[in-house]
């Protein structure tokens, strides 16, 4: 017998000994559902492309938050499908109160006030034009677009958002929101930054759910080009300073580099984006019976807890809390 005085395996032997020493633990607590709102009554359409995924009319939505509320899911990110009818060059609908993102807003704290809310500030789910920033010749301009933003932002503040999430990628855009928000009394409300939001090619499933693809071009004059990684340290120390409250990296998996970077060189909480694409790859393997699903959806989400995420935002929320509901939602 060889004599090892070191043996890792002893705290591997058993359930109990691997609960004692594990370093990362995945809670309910720490996820965040991204769900998507339609015009109309009594409606809920699949998403082709994310099996599981709806988009919710807004007396079904509050439904289905009323359903996650009971799992411990407690916060809610809500993205609007609009009518192209609704849509123009400067994204006036954002603005609407009696529209259907700033109404359903209302509606559901109102109706469910212990639901946390947060908000998508960007332009392209308004804009004729597809992009998140204002067109003008041609170009995606930056400072005409912050504008644009901040009215958006206190608009979904008035109707009662909790955190804001400016996915724009515009310079300067968390500092602008900031100051509009405290200036009209919101001092209380968050901004979630998505700090690192990458020209990723993981997102399309997410465009078909709104519809919400580029009418010309790419994204990649103010998404960040997914070869950098430092970079993204710069756009982390101006959102801080700017006034962010966290920071986000989007897409997840392929940029956990960047979720460890951003850990260890930021003191504000990491949020990862677990996006549509990486949602639907696991969904078609599980389909087609190569993976375990279920495995693969908890692996995943331990593993952006343990790169330095302490917040999850991700279509997986609703199963993962419905999985372990009898475990106190803890993996």
């Amino acid at each position: 017998m060889q004599h090892l005085k070191q043996r890792p395996r002893r705290n591997r032997k058993s359930q109990s000994i691997r609960n004692l020493v594990q370093e990362n633990w995945l809670s309910v607590h720490d996820l965040i559902f991204p769900l998507f709102l339609i015009e109309g009554k009594k409606k809920r359409s699949e998403v082709h492309s994310m099996p599981g995924i709806y988009r919710y009319s807004a007396d079904l939505l509050l439904k289905e938050i009323e359903t996650c509320l009971k799992l411990g899911i407690s916060t809610f990110d809500l993205f609007p499908s609009l009518n192209d009818s609704l849509k123009d060059k400067k994204a006036t609908e954002s603005l609407n109160e009696k529209g259907l993102y700033l109404s359903t807003l209302r509606l559901i704290k109102k109706e469910l006030p212990e639901a946390i809310i947060m908000t998508d500030v960007a332009m392209d789910p308004y804009s004729s034009d597809g992009h998140d920033g204002y067109v003008k010749n041609g170009q995606i301009v930056n400072d005409e677009t912050l504008e644009i933003l901040a009215k958006m932002a206190v608009a979904q503040a008035r109707a009662g958002a909790d955190i804001i999430g400016p996915s724009d990628m515009m310079d300067g855009r968390v500092g602008y929101i900031r100051e509009a928000l405290d200036k009209n009394g919101f001092t209380d409300v968050s901004i979630m930054s998505y700090t690192a939001k990458y020209a990723s090619a993981f997102y399309g499933p997410f465009r078909d759910a709104l519809d919400s693809a580029p009418k010309f071009g790419d994204k990649k004059t103010y998404q960040m080009n997914p070869a950098n990684s430092r970079e993204a340290l710069l756009e982390a120390e101006l959102d801080t300073r700017e006034g962010a409250d966290f920071l986000m990296v989007k897409p997840a998996l392929s940029y956990m580099d960047v979720i460890r970077l951003l850990k260890d060189h930021c003191t504000l909480p990491i949020a990862a984006y677990n996006v549509s694409g990486e949602y639907a790859m696991v969904k078609a393997a599980a389909a087609k019976g190569w993976i375990d699903g279920d495995r693969i959806r908890d692996e995943i989400l331990l593993s952006l807890k343990r790169a330095g995420a302490s917040v999850i935002l991700t279509y997986f929320a609703k199963e993962f809390a419905q999985a372990h509901k009898e475990h106190l939602h803890i993996l």
